[in-house]
């Protein structure tokens, strides 16, 4: 990642709230601690923020706080080959006429290539993937209620009487931080509680994830593994973690990685 864009995104992220950590930039950018450090000093120096002991903060902290995690942006490429055929995989088993929910995440995100020939009713607490419903389909597109959180792209409302509570979905289609043996983790205890809500409406729970995603942890656990009825994940999956799977009685789809990138096979989308 180029310094310029290195620094636009420490910016972007103090700007969401009030002190992003080192570790936090590093996650955020792959890039290493010292070389955060480095442009941390450099912005400091322009005026640009504020360095504090182990991270930085913007010299006017935001109203509200944003979410955990990296934001959509940055990590939209990581894997993007995998989380395509994911997703073609997971929009395989809607039929038009469905009603279904999709989170708001980088790998469902890819959903909506595969959605354009589709007549669905989607509610989903995304909004990059709403805009592209709505300006490169025909499917009826609801979101709930609430704040956008700009980074991570997803729309949290705070009440319990949104749209989400009169809406009913054959399946809900989700990403994940991580998968473990004792569920799905996410990062963010205010997303958590607006997923949560999500899967209550939905008779059949449907995880997306890519098979990086069997390796990485978080402290907070969204929901128990026999809560989800079917994993859709990629051949680079460990015969630990699909043995773990299988022990859990989940319906596993492993779907083949192509060898060769497909990404101009798709219109650049929002």
């Amino acid at each position: 990642m180029h310094e310029r864009e290195r620094q636009k995104l420490i910016l972007s992220a103090v700007q969401e709230r009030p002190v992003v950590t080192v570790a936090e930039l590093v996650d955020m950018t792959g890039t290493s601690e010292a070389t955060i450090r480095r442009d941390i000093s450099a912005l400091h120096l322009q005026g640009r923020l504020r360095r504090v002991r182990g991270g930085a903060e913007a010299l006017h902290p935001p109203q509200f706080v944003g979410l955990a995690g990296r934001p959509f942006k940055v990590a939209e490429a990581d894997n993007i080959e995998r989380k395509r055929v994911i997703a073609d995989a997971a929009v395989a088993r809607c039929e038009d006429g469905d009603s279904i929910i999709i989170n708001g995440g980088t790998t469902t995100f890819q959903m909506v290539h595969f959605l354009a020939t589709r007549r669905l009713q989607v509610l989903t607490n995304s909004f990059p993937i709403a805009e592209n419903l709505i300006k490169h389909t025909r499917n009826t597109v609801m979101v709930p209620g609430g704040a956008v959180y700009r980074e991570q792209g997803v729309i949290l409302s705070p009440f319990d009487n949104d749209v989400t509570r009169n809406f009913f979905a054959r399946r809900m289609f989700m990403g994940a931080q991580g998968i473990g043996r004792l569920g799905v983790m996410e990062r963010d205890p205010l997303l958590i509680q607006a997923e949560q809500k999500l899967i209550d409406q939905a008779e059949e729970l449907v995880v997306l994830v890519d098979s990086s995603k069997f390796a990485e942890r978080s402290s907070l656990i969204l929901c128990r593994l026999e809560r989800v009825d079917v994993i859709i994940t990629d051949d680079g999956i460990s015969e630990e973690a699909a043995a773990m799977l299988e022990d859990a009685g989940l319906e596993v789809v492993v779907v083949d990685t192509p060898a060769l990138d497909r990404t101009s096979e798709f219109p650049e989308t929002a």
